[in-house]
């Protein structure tokens, strides 16, 4: 991996309780999460910003209480992507950028996730209307989950407008090792990978989740190895890199953020008992002492 070019790892969201006792401490309280995660990763996705827009003082928090080298990822409402399909929206557009503005100086991108029902067939005029419409000044990203959009006119588009075209990962674990090998082109001067896993396995029928997320359950060596090659053979051409973990990818987000880390020449320090039991670590030096 090229030194000179900057490489961001995190994960989808960082308020998961089932990270309590093997990433956060214990008593951790949720409100000092981000600041403690911050000394770990170098960037997280916001899926919060998904749901609600925050207000100013949220952003500006999340802002102060990060080191000046921390990214971060935010996602566009599903108000905009899913609900109003990109339509009608310049409104909501811009309430939604006034409440990350404070984000500005640390945002690695602002992601649109387009859901699987919003195809070409009948979304892409709104598609093109949209991001001719984006204001510039922000690094704007796009996430197709729908493949009817890998044609080259969509491709030129976003290279057109200097948009990311997201890579992602959304393979179940049969296929995993050829996911990096799909439709993944590269559209501006830097890359967004997220490593999302198969959803369709995340939930029971009646909407309980089927694992605890606290460690690896099933390796995806492999295809972070396939990923990892093409990261090196882009990174040339590119500026920055993010890449972020789901925690369905392999059962433990911010271990697969340390796995793919590492095989791109990082290394990432997670936190050891010191980190989570530092009382503890205390008493035992002094009594060594």
């Amino acid at each position: 991996m090229n030194p000179a070019i900057p490489i961001a790892f995190g994960t989808c969201a960082w308020t998961h309780d089932d990270w309590r006792g093997v990433f956060y401490p214990p008593h951790l309280p949720a409100s000092g999460r981000l600041e403690y995660y911050a000394r770990f990763l170098s960037a997280v996705e916001v899926d919060s910003t998904f749901y609600h827009i925050p207000t100013k003082s949220v952003s500006q928090h999340w802002a102060d209480v990060t080191p000046g080298h921390f990214r971060f990822s935010c996602k566009m409402p599903r108000e905009i992507t899913h609900e109003r399909k990109l339509r009608e929206c310049d409104e909501l557009l811009a309430q939604f950028l006034d409440g990350i503005e404070p984000l500005a100086p640390k945002l690695g991108c602002v992601l649109i996730q387009l859901p699987p029902f919003v195809s070409p067939k009948r979304d892409e005029h709104a598609l093109r209307e949209f991001v001719h419409a984006l204001p510039a000044g922000w690094p704007w990203a796009v996430e197709f989950r729908n493949h009817e959009w890998h044609f080259p006119r969509i491709v030129h588009l976003l290279e057109e407008r200097r948009i990311c075209w997201c890579w992602n990962d959304l393979s179940p674990l049969k296929d995993a090792g050829a996911a990096a090998f799909d439709f993944h082109p590269q559209t501006a001067d830097f890359a967004v990978l997220r490593l999302m896993g198969d959803s369709s396995t995340k939930y029971r029928p009646d909407g309980s989740l089927v694992h605890h997320y606290n460690r690896i359950q099933w390796s995806r060596d492999a295809a972070m190895e396939n990923w990892a090659a093409k990261i090196r053979q882009t990174a040339t051409e590119l500026k920055r890199v993010m890449v972020f973990a789901n925690n369905h990818y392999e059962g433990y987000s911010p271990e697969t953020a340390r796995r793919i880390a590492a095989k791109l020449g990082v290394e990432l320090r997670l936190p050891g008992p010191r980190d989570l039991h530092p009382a503890a670590a205390a008493e035992q030096l002094d009594l060594w002492g």
